[in-house]
């Protein structure tokens, strides 16, 4: 067998060469062992990248692609790849990774005392300059699998201490037959949206004046949200139902709203251009004022904003349709099962937050902070997620944007930009900007935002409670001052991970338990729990 050693086309003995190759993996030389007596010659070739093509960036790190060293094997003459029955190792199983070769390489060959171990500079997974540049997957997996784990011991627990707590009667009940008044007053709502569809075809026509139009909406609305109000506290009804009848009547609320703003808006676009073309909206035709059909569809789209007309989808996929239907009957069923199963056991055997003392009334928000956040997570996944999808692809509506990743927010402020798009479009077009408009400051137009919000965040809470010591209101109220503390932190910490998980932490593990918990001893001071 014979040995030479090859270095840049020059000639020197094994030993020198050998001695003076590079760990790092840069220019170091390469080595050809003729070995005769095989059916034909192989060839090793160890070589690693030259200087000029290593890449090193400012902090002393390679950035160079992951070959190292390559290790190339030619074939044997008839195509023959390896000894007969030799383990073989393939260029994407090389010991450097680099997938990269002529051939395959015999594993004794690779695993040589003389082959490199350590070709360039890496981190650990785990460090701060690595841990976003892999996957994560095992470590979500492992989350996945303790979680199972948890709730499983929880699930146990909770039937050998309390058995099964379902009752058949949850959804639907005898007496749910005595809440007629609310099935009749959830009929009467559309009744508000035809009498402003006649308002506006008089503005349209000028056969009232712009000051009438808007004190007759006014009156529209207002009474249209103080119906529902009346009829749910005078009749002692279920809170289900209540809560049903009061989040529809907001929501006609805010689409009148923004149908009689929008009309007075293009009014005063149409009067400036004779030939019914605004040169700012370009794409918009008013001249024909408003129809019917229009308002009929907007009243049952998935959006709060008017307009003239809508991006749409082509057709209705059927089957998808199906499995939308079968995913919100399980996770509605699951939502029930965790509040009958869970909260109310917990709820049940706990004091009064503001009241009791003050370590069980933390021990009993850590301890209820868990079932609520599922049930929230069901509740946003079935209504946000499966029915608004629903609704879209039964009236082809094309904006399937209902929300966006609020789970990645930093602030609060972020969270209430992201969470719920209709409601959020809604507050920028016809609250934040509006207020802009007319002189108010940023800060100012939030904080009338975040008032409007809390306002019916306590009608659709407070009302079918028969509750009204403000919670709701004062909680949403809460957001301003925590929107900035939260900006801070996020400011202070600049970790996008850290300002995650203070959102979390207040808004999920501590904010939402507490608020259950306020209204459910409210509910027990008055005996009105059904």
């Amino acid at each position: 067998m014979s040995i030479s050693i090859k270095n840049n086309g020059t000639p020197s003995d094994a030993s020198p060469t050998l001695r003076n190759r590079r760990i790092s993996g840069v220019a170091a030389p390469e080595a050809t062992v003729e070995q005769d007596g095989l059916d034909g010659l192989e060839k090793i070739k160890l070589a690693t990248t030259d200087e000029s093509d290593m890449v090193t960036d400012s902090a002393g790190e390679d950035t160079s692609s992951d070959v190292d060293t390559g290790y190339v094997v030619g074939k044997r003459k008839g195509g023959e790849e390896g000894k007969k029955g030799e383990s073989v190792v393939k260029g994407e199983e090389r010991d450097d990774k680099s997938g990269k070769g002529d051939g395959p390489l015999p594993v004794k060959y690779v695993y040589r005392a003389s082959a490199p171990a350590h070709n360039r500079v890496k981190e650990s997974p785990l460090s701060s300059a690595a841990i976003f540049k892999q996957s994560h997957a095992g470590l979500f997996n492992l989350c996945i699998v303790v979680l199972i784990a948890v709730n499983s011991r929880l699930t146990i627990e909770n039937l050998m201490k309390y058995g099964l707590l379902i009752r058949s009667g949850f959804w639907f009940s005898s007496r749910s037959l005595k809440d007629w008044p609310l099935f009749v007053c959830w009929l009467t709502l559309p009744a508000f949206p035809i009498a402003a569809f006649l308002i506006e075809k008089l503005a349209w026509k000028k056969l009232i004046s712009e000051p009438v139009v808007v004190f007759l909406h006014v009156i529209l609305t207002s009474m249209e949200i103080l119906y529902p109000v009346l009829v749910i506290l005078k009749c002692d009804l279920d809170i289900l139902w209540g809560l049903t009848l009061m989040l529809s009547a907001c929501t006609f609320w805010l689409k009148l709203v923004s149908y009689a703003h929008t009309n007075y808006d293009l009014r005063n676009l149409h009067s400036k251009e004779k030939g019914g073309k605004s040169s700012e909206h370009p794409n918009l035709d008013y001249s024909y004022g408003v129809s019917f059909r229009s308002l009929v569809y907007f009243i049952m789209a998935p959006t709060l904003c008017y307009q003239l007309s809508y991006p749409r989808s082509m057709c209705i996929r059927r089957g998808w349709l199906i499995c939308q239907f079968i995913q919100l009957v399980i996770f509605t069923g699951f939502m029930g099962f965790i509040i009958e199963q869970y909260v109310n056991p917990i709820i049940k055997n706990s004091e009064h937050p503001l009241k009791g003392n003050f370590l069980n009334a933390i021990e009993r928000v850590l301890r209820l902070s868990l079932p609520v956040l599922y049930v929230w997570l069901c509740m946003f996944y079935c209504f946000f997620h499966l029915w608004l999808n629903i609704l879209g692809e039964l009236l082809c509506f094309g904006d399937r944007e209902f929300y966006k990743d609020w789970w990645n927010a930093k602030t609060i402020e972020e969270y209430w930009r992201m969470w719920n798009m209709p409601v959020h479009k809604w507050m920028v077009r016809h609250i934040y900007f509006p207020c802009i408009r007319n002189g108010l400051p940023k800060g100012a137009a939030s904080v009338v935002s975040f008032f409007v919000s809390a306002v019916f965040h306590e009608l659709c809470v407070g009302v079918p409670c028969h509750i009204f010591t403000f919670w709701a209101f004062m909680g949403i109220m809460l957001q301003v001052p925590m929107s900035t503390l939260t900006r801070y932190l996020q400011d202070k910490f600049k970790s996008s991970m850290v300002g995650n998980m203070i959102f979390w932490f207040f808004f999920c593990i501590f904010g939402q338990p507490m608020c259950v918990l306020l209204y459910y001893h409210e509910m027990m001071n008055r005996n009105i729990i059904t």
